[in-house]
C-alpha cells in the first residue's frame, strides 16, 4: 500500500470536471467535493488554505479545472484527488469575472436603488436600443403599438453580441437619448451566458448610469440577470416586459381620463354650490331685497331741503318785496318828477312843455328833447344794477322752488290741510295726500306706513 501510495502521488494531474457535491463544514481543516464528467466521478479534497487563497467559491454545477495529484488513504483505502490549485474553467470564469465587477460596482452605488429614477406616466417618445434582425424587435414593437400607439419611437440598431457590441451599445444609448427620448428601452432575446456578456461590460453600466433618462432593460429570460439590469432604473423580465413597462394600456388612460372627468366634475360642482350660497347671501341683504332703500339718505335730504324751502319761499318774497319797496323809494327820492308824479301830472307837464315849445321856438324844444334823452339814459344807468341783482334772486328763488325739483323727477305730498309731508309721523292709515308731480298731482290714499332705516344701517 505504501509503494502504491508513494507512486500515486509523484504524478501530477490536470483535469476539467463539473462540481456534482460540496462539503464545506465550518472547522473543517479541507474542503470536500465532487467532479464528474460524463463517464466518471472523482472526489476530491483541497486543504482550507489553499482552497481560501484560490479565490474561488465552489457551487454544484460550476465547470472548474483542477490541478493536483492522487493520494491513498490507507487506513480505509480510499483514494482521493489532493488538489493544488482551482479555477472556474469557461463559463465559471467569465462568471467569477462579472461577479467582481458587480461588487466593484456596487461599491460605487451604481446600483442604490435610491439612484433609479421612476419612469414616466405617458411618455411620447419612447428610445429603443436592440438588434435590428432579432425578434426582440418585433416584440417589443409590436406590444407598443397595441398598448400606447401615441408615442413616437426613435430605434437604434446595434449589435447585441460578439466582439464590438458593448461599444454599439453605448453608441445606440447616446444616439437616442441626443434625439429625444424620454425614456429607452435596452432589449435582446435569450442566449447563453456568453452571449450575453456585452451586457455586462463595465462601459455599459457606467453609461446606463449616467444617462439622463431612465433606462428599462429586458436582456434573455426570467433566470438571467446582466450587470445592465443591476445598473438600469427599470428591470424587466422579457423584452415584451420592457415595453409594458413603459406603455400604459389604453384602458388604462381611458379610465384615468374618466376618473380625472369625474374629479373635476365634483370638484366644479362644489365650487358652484359655493357661488350659490354667495349669491343666495347677497341676496338676502336688506339692500337688494328693498333695492330702495338705497335713497334712503337722499330722500331724507330731499324732504328736509323741501320743508326747509317751503318755509324760506314767504320769508325770501317778503324780504324781496320789502327790498323793492326801498329801491322804489330811492328811486322817488332820486326822481321825484318822473316816479312819484301821477301819469296824469306827467302827461301835463308834457303837454306844458310842448306848449312852451310851441311858443318859444324850434331851439328850446331841442333843448328840452336833448335834455329828456339825458335824463333816460341816466334813469336807466341808475337802474341797470338793481335788474341784475333782481335776476339774480329770481334764478335763486327758481333753484330753490320746490317746483323745481318736482320738474327733476320728484314728488312732493301734501296733506289735506294742504301742509308738506316730510315724515312718516305725520300721516296714518286711511289718510288722504296730494301728491304733486312736475305735470299734476294725484290723489292718493295711504294704504300702509312703512319706517325706512338710515342708510348708515344699511351699509353697516
Amino acid at each position: 500500500m505504501g509503494l502504491a501510495k508513494n507512486a500515486l502521488e509523484e504524478v501530477v494531474v490536470r483535469l476539467v470536471g463539473e462540481v456534482s457535491e460540496v462539503n464545506d463544514k465550518p472547522g473543517y481543516k479541507a474542503v470536500y467535493f465532487t467532479v464528474k464528467d460524463e463517464k466518471a466521478s472523482l472526489p476530491c479534497m483541497m486543504w482550507m488554505n489553499r482552497y481560501q487563497a484560490s479565490g474561488v467559491a465552489l457551487s454544484v454545477g460550476a465547470l472548474v479545472e483542477l490541478t493536483g495529484r492522487f493520494s491513498l488513504y490507507a487506513a480505509k483505502g480510499r483514494m482521493n484527488f489532493d488538489v493544488f490549485s482551482v479555477s472556474l474553467a469557461g463559463e465559471g470564469q467569465l462568471r467569477l469575472q462579472v461577479a467582481n465587477l458587480a461588487r466593484e460596482l456596487e461599491a460605487m452605488g451604481l446600483m442604490d436603488p435610491a439612484r433609479k429614477r421612476p419612469l414616466p406616466a405617458y411618455p411620447e417618445t419612447i428610445g429603443l436600443v436592440t438588434s435590428p434582425r432579432g425578434a426582440a424587435v418585433h416584440d417589443v414593437l409590436r406590444t407598443l403599438r397595441r398598448r400606447y400607439p401615441l408615442a413616437r419611437i426613435l430605434f437604434a440598431g446595434v449589435p447585441v453580441e460578439g466582439p464590438g457590441a458593448a461599444d454599439g451599445l453605448v453608441d445606440g444609448l447616446a444616439k437616442v437619448v441626443f434625439a429625444g427620448a424620454e425614456v429607452v428601452l435596452l432589449v435582446r432575446g435569450g442566449g447563453s451566458f456568453e452571449d450575453l456578456m456585452p451586457f455586462n461590460d463595465r462601459r455599459l453600466a457606467r453609461t446606463i448610469a449616467a444617462c439622463p433618462v431612465p433606462v428599462v432593460t429586458g436582456i434573455g429570460h426570467e433566470p438571467d440577470t446582466s450587470i445592465a439590469d443591476m445598473v438600469a432604473d427599470v428591470r424587466a423580465s422579457t423584452p415584451t416586459a420592457a415595453a409594458e413597462a413603459v406603455a400604459p394600456a389604453q384602458s388604462e388612460i381611458a379610465a384615468r381620463i374618466q376618473g380625472l372627468g369625474a374629479a373635476m366634475g365634483h370638484a366644479e360642482g362644489r365650487r358652484l354650490d359655493g357661488l350659490s350660497l354667495a349669491v343666495e347671501r347677497l341676496a338676502s341683504l336688506p339692500l337688494f331685497r328693498e333695492p330702495t332703500r338705497l335713497f334712503d339718505a337722499e330722500a331724507l335730504a330731499l324732504d328736509d331741503l323741501s320743508d326747509r324751502l317751503g318755509r324760506a319761499l314767504p320769508a325770501a318774497l317778503t324780504e324781496d318785496r320789502h327790498r323793492l319797496g326801498l329801491i322804489g323809494e330811492a328811486l322817488g327820492r332820486m326822481l321825484p318828477g318822473l316816479l312819484s308824479a301821477p301819469r296824469a301830472a306827467v302827461g301835463a307837464s308834457a303837454g306844458r312843455l310842448g306848449y312852451l315849445g310851441e311858443h318859444f321856438g324850434e331851439r328850446p324844444r331841442q333843448r328840452l328833447e336833448g335834455a329828456r334823452g339825458r335824463l333816460e339814459r341816466a334813469g336807466a344807468a341808475m337802474t341797470d344794477p338793481y335788474r341784475a341783482s333782481v335776476a339774480v334772486s329770481a334764478a335763486r328763488l327758481h333753484d330753490l322752488s320746490p317746483l323745481a325739483i318736482i320738474g327733476r323727477g320728484y314728488a312732493m305730498a301734501k296733506g289735506e290741510d294742504g301742509r308738506v309731508v316730510s315724515s312718516v309721523d305725520a300721516v296714518a292709515r286711511g289718510d288722504r295726500l296730494v301728491v304733486a308731480l312736475s305735470d299734476g298731482e294725484l290723489d292718493c290714499t295711504v294704504n300702509d306706513v312703512r319706517r325706512i332705516h338710515s342708510a348708515v344701517e344699511v351699509w353697516d
